[in-house]
């Protein structure tokens, strides 16, 4: 995100997230059986911590929502798709000014109860949508009091730009809670309030008469509970050292690219971090794909996720589900958002050979040799050294080459994890409280399902 304090969707979470806090692409990818894993042993079930999050992927999972026009697809890779539309239905899109006809089928998803009772709730999904389709995703909960939220749209999203704009919509409340651009958020979480539950829909959408249809292989949502923290206890290091060989792309190259999609540099983190580890699973854009970027630019990919991340009611490319549901447009690919608990959960997963993308905040002085400070920032972790130190590939790196960089284990677990900290100017602000992206194999190894369910992800 961006390294200045600047009005934006990340900035007025940030005051929500206080409040609530105060009260085939794979290194070694085999194919394997789709049923969900048991945690590994030695492990702390998912159910211990104060994150639930829990997805529907296989075709068991989408037979037990409820089917308005869709339909469950068995296979490799199940999926949920249009079977025969229930209606149409007229989009006046905001960004274009344009309406259009579309229509449509819905998928809705039962009732999942929340190990945490949760002050907090991020969708993500992964979705195929060629050219004529979209989808929009919601979500409906029950609060601690027995009564029930609206249904809260926490996206609409295409892989391309050209039938909609991809959006999160604002302006969503009940006046017990809020959607902030991705996030759903207790308003005022001293007062004992939580989401006990929820459901999530999906509708589908298509042009009509074309036949057309998005196929949606995980939808998911993470709830949680983090403790007010401005500090957060220690953890051990690993016993061994490992660094995984990602690409390395600097943010900062792009400064002044693409007005319209932020601008580059500083705006450019979250969509440059998640090039750097689909790349490193494998995934590659065409020629084709690229053939819009001015020639002259480096890393064009780079580019490219932005535009394809990019929110235009944020008006930035920092919505998280946005970027997970752009990894899992490439082949053999999927991706979540989630918290996570420690840097142990991080050392689980790179001895699985599974980077991550972190989120933090922090002042200039609080991350040795990062060299700035930064109101919110994404980053990619690539390993440990053999002290426990962070290795990541910090894309806020004046050129490729400076990309990779060593991090106090101490210090970044800190400013990572938290959820309450001081800015410059002496002002409590909010930290991410672990959030990450994880992107992984659609079919995972034995090793990285493991590793996976041992940090909460199903």
């Amino acid at each position: 995100m961006s390294k200045a304090e600047r009005p934006s969707r990340r900035s007025v979470l940030a005051a929500a997230v206080v409040a609530a806090v105060a009260g085939g692409a794979t290194p070694a990818a085999a194919a394997t059986a789709t049923g969900r894993p048991a945690d590994s042993p030695g492990t702390t079930p998912s159910s211990t911590r104060p994150v639930d999050y829990h997805s529907w992927t296989t075709y068991t999972d989408w037979r037990s929502g409820t089917f308005d026009g869709t339909r469950p697809i068995a296979g490799l890779r199940p999926a949920l798709e249009i079977a025969t539309p229930v209606g149409t239905t007229d989009y006046a899109d905001p960004h274009t000014g344009t309406t259009a006809t579309w229509e449509y089928a819905t998928w809705t998803g039962p009732v999942h109860r929340l190990s945490v009772p949760a002050t907090e709730a991020i969708a993500s999904w992964n979705a195929h949508t060629p050219a004529g389709t979209w989808l929009q995703v919601e979500l409906q909960g029950t609060y601690s009091d027995g009564t029930d939220t609206p249904w809260y749209v926490m996206g609409r999203w295409a892989a391309g730009d050209q039938d909609i704009k991809r959006t999160s919509v604002d302006d969503q409340t009940d006046g017990r809670s809020t959607i902030w651009t991705d996030t759903f958020s207790i308003d005022d979480a001293a007062s004992g309030l939580r989401l006990l539950s929820y459901r999530l829909r999906l509708t589908l959408y298509r042009r009509p008469g074309t036949g057309l249809t998005p196929t949606v292989w995980r939808i998911g949502a993470m709830g949680s509970d983090i403790p007010d923290r401005f500090t957060v206890p220690a953890s051990t290091p690993a016993a061994s050292a490992r660094e995984l060989i990602v690409p390395r792309y600097s943010q900062e190259i792009h400064a002044g690219q693409y007005p319209q999609y932020d601008n580059g540099g500083e705006a450019w983190c979250s969509p440059t971090s998640s090039q750097m580890i689909i790349e490193y699973w494998g995934g590659r854009l065409t020629s084709e794909q690229l053939s819009w970027v001015d020639p002259s630019y480096a890393d064009p990919q780079v580019c490219h996720a932005a535009r394809s991340t990019y929110d235009y009611q944020y008006a930035g490319c920092g919505n998280w589900p946005f970027n997970a549901a752009y990894a899992a447009t490439f082949k053999g690919l999927q991706g979540v958002v989630t918290r996570l608990g420690s840097l142990t959960d991080l050392e689980t997963l790179i001895a699985a050979g599974i980077p991550a993308i972190t989120s933090q905040s922090f002042l200039k002085t609080e991350l040795t040799g990062a060299g700035y400070g930064t109101s919110g920032h994404l980053m990619t972790v690539i390993g440990f050294t053999a002290d426990g130190d962070v290795i990541a590939n910090d894309p806020a790196s004046p050129s490729d080459a400076a990309v990779r960089r060593v991090y106090l284990r101490r210090e970044f677990e800190n400013i990572w994890l938290r959820t309450k900290r001081y800015n410059a100017s002496g002002k409590v602000v909010s930290g991410s409280g672990g959030v990450c992206y994880l992107y992984f194999p659609a079919h995972p190894t034995p090793h990285q399902r493991n590793a996976l369910a041992a940090v909460g992800v199903d």
